[in-house]
């Protein structure tokens, strides 16, 4: 069960005087990359959220945000009624003006308008803090969908890459044979005479350099082993990052080795398949 990076979560709370939204969103990141804005007031609480989203998230490029939109009469700013007296009293001494266009000038001064630091309500933050939970399980249940298709395109390209194996596991008998084929012409069109045992020896030796045998096990073996991966309970995209490298490896070695036109055509379209695979990795958590 695999899941992606790539996500989205929102959750949005009504309290009394404001209302809350919570939206968390993510992207594909070799490691955890957390960007979090919120309002001042919830700043003392941004370590434990980090830790929070981080522990959910595990990996990825998150945005994480908190908007507050006020929908109540409160206000944290009041107007400071004795500096502005104090302001307009000391214009009328300068200019003879309209009081309103006195008192205009007087709130634009310094300390016209005070404002109070708000201290955080706890019990308003658990409120807060149950619907972060919920926009996180929100992203999570975002992000196991999109491993789902993530999961079905890995398994058609491991099962085009298995039935092309089995071409290229049929056609080997074949391109041993031309290999064999091709000595015993080169040495005929020398017009010597040779050791018939001694050619022998020399063709094993040559033919073997040319053996896949190896590399189809292993490959077919990792083919296996990223199938059970892709089973498992947990999602490791770098585990099947790891066993993505390790079938690359025997897919260029058959093709080094193969000196085969038709064997090389069908490598040429495993790699594909490979590539494609590797590409859709970047986004596994």
């Amino acid at each position: 069960m695999i899941h992606s990076m790539t996500g989205y979560g929102k959750s949005v709370l009504q309290l009394p005087t404001k209302k809350v939204t919570i939206e968390v969103k993510s992207l594909n990141s070799k490691n955890l990359d957390l960007n979090a804005r919120m309002p001042s007031i919830y700043r003392e609480k941004e370590l434990s959220l980090r830790k929070l989203i981080g522990n959910q998230l595990e990996r990825g490029k998150i945005d994480f945000s908190i908007y507050v939109e006020m929908t109540g009469e409160e206000t944290s700013t009041q107007i400071n009624k004795r500096a502005v007296k104090q302001y307009i009293k000391q214009l009328k001494e300068i200019v003879d003006g309209d009081e309103t266009e006195l008192l205009k000038m007087a709130v634009r001064f310094p300390d016209a308008l005070n404002t109070e630091r708000e201290e955080i309500d706890e019990n308003e933050w658990e409120i807060i803090l149950t619907e972060v939970k919920t926009a996180l399980k929100n992203i999570d249940i975002y992000r196991l969908d999109e491993g789902k298709v993530l999961e079905a395109d890995f398994r058609d390209r491991v099962q085009n890459i298995t039935s092309i194996l089995e071409e290229i596991i049929a056609m080997d008998p074949e391109r041993i044979a031309g290999v064999r084929e091709r000595l015993q012409k080169g040495v005929e069109e020398l017009k010597e005479k040779v050791d018939e045992n001694r050619f022998e020896q020399e063709l094993v030796f040559y033919i073997e350099k040319f053996d896949i045998t190896e590399e189809k096990v292993r490959l077919k073996n990792h083919l296996d082993y990223f199938i059970q991966a892709l089973d498992s309970d947990d999602s490791n995209g770098k585990k099947l990052a790891f066993i993505g490298q390790e079938m690359g490896r025997e897919i260029n070695t058959i093709g080094s080795k193969s000196n085969f036109a038709p064997m090389q055509k069908l490598v040429v379209q495993m790699k594909d398949e490979l590539e494609k695979i590797k590409e859709q990795l970047l986004n596994v958590l």
